[in-house]
């Protein structure tokens, strides 16, 4: 018996303990219930550029002397820039999106953002914020665009940019840095690269699929290997590009022995201008260009897009875009990748 009553106690000073530890700890509310702003169905939009893609903000009621801030969240800096600023009845646009933005307002209660022709730089994460006083409060939403990363090095070798010429090189074919989030993506779809590069936060990576000693040795895991950030005026990587399909463009070779001059002309005789890296890189992952032909491209230089990895074109075992590197421009060895827009 009395073991009996000794277990008996032993269990209620266990009930109020156990109880405890799964009780919400005094001082750490429940996150507030949006009492304005609609929670969004979905905090991602998947949308392609040259679209218009809408980001939904929608109001439950409306109060007194309200505002509504649309901003965007810019990775190069973490930094908010304000976009639109609307009180319900007026409203002003700010920064560089400005001509591209408005406010869909297909109801009063209505304050979603829509962006026309949307571009690389337009992905990303945004806020719509409902300015009232003490009662603030705000949904975040992403803005994604289905797209391919691929690394760039220049004629003259690799580590050759500083963070300000990476981001240029990028921008003249037809693609930006990308974010950590896409190349970080890349690398979880097969992207194998041993060359560090920037991107666009300034920070400078590499992704290794297969450890290997010349890519900081075997004993290390795959991963998205880091430098972290570096001075973007003086140290030198290559750098990480991001590029997206482009609505109602096409890429096409155009077979012949022609040199880089030749190939430019080629593509302007049939109303096209030669393509950017980031154009073809394009064609090869979203049109599935596939071809064993070399072409010149606009860097002047040599690459063809495989999607069927086979023996005689270049023999390696996963798709991709192959490179001859950047060969004399004298050279009439080579066809051309010709680009036509909207």
């Amino acid at each position: 018996m009395h073991w009996l009553l000794l277990l008996g106690c032993l269990w209620l000073l266990a009930v109020p303990l156990a109880s405890s530890i799964f009780q919400r700890p005094t001082g750490s509310p429940a996150p507030p219930r949006l009492q304005y702003l609609l929670e969004p169905l979905h905090a991602t939009v998947h949308t392609q550029r040259g679209a218009t893609a809408t980001l939904p903000c929608v109001l439950r009621t409306l109060p007194h002397n309200y505002r509504v801030k649309w901003s965007k969240v810019e990775p190069a800096n973490y930094r908010e820039s304000i976009i639109i600023i609307t009180n319900g009845l007026y409203h002003k646009n700010y920064g560089p999106l400005s001509p591209r933005v408005r406010l869909r307002h297909s109801h009063r209660y209505d304050a979603s953002l829509t962006i026309t022709n949307v571009a690389l730089e337009d992905e990303g994460r945004y806020r719509c914020q409902l300015v009232n006083g003490l009662e603030d409060e705000s949904v975040s939403l992403m803005l994604h665009l289905e797209g391919v990363v691929f690394p760039y090095q220049p004629s003259n070798g690799r580590y050759k940019f500083n963070y300000h010429e990476a981001k240029r090189a990028c921008e003249q074919q037809d693609s930006r840095l990308a974010t950590y989030q896409q190349l970080y993506k890349a690398w979880t779809e097969g992207l194998d690269w041993c060359n560090a590069g920037w991107i666009l936060d300034g920070t400078v990576h590499y992704p290794i699929i297969n450890s290997r000693e010349p890519c900081g040795g075997r004993l290390l895991l795959p991963g998205v290997r880091t430098y972290g950030a570096r001075d973007k005026q003086k140290d030198r990587f290559d750098a990480f590009c991001f590029t997206s399909a482009l609505q109602g463009s096409q890429v096409y070779f155009i077979r012949g022995h022609l040199n880089f001059k030749e190939a430019g002309q080629a593509c302007r005789n049939h109303g096209a201008a030669i393509a950017k890296v980031g154009q073809l890189y394009s064609a090869w992952k979203f049109s599935q260009l596939d071809r064993c032909d070399g072409g010149w491209l606009a860097d002047g230089s040599v690459r063809y897009p495989i999607t069927t990895p086979r023996e005689r074109c270049g023999g390696l075992p996963d798709p991709g875009v192959r490179s001859f590197g950047f060969p004399s421009k004298e050279l009439r060895t080579y066809g051309t990748y010709c680009f036509v827009g909207k």
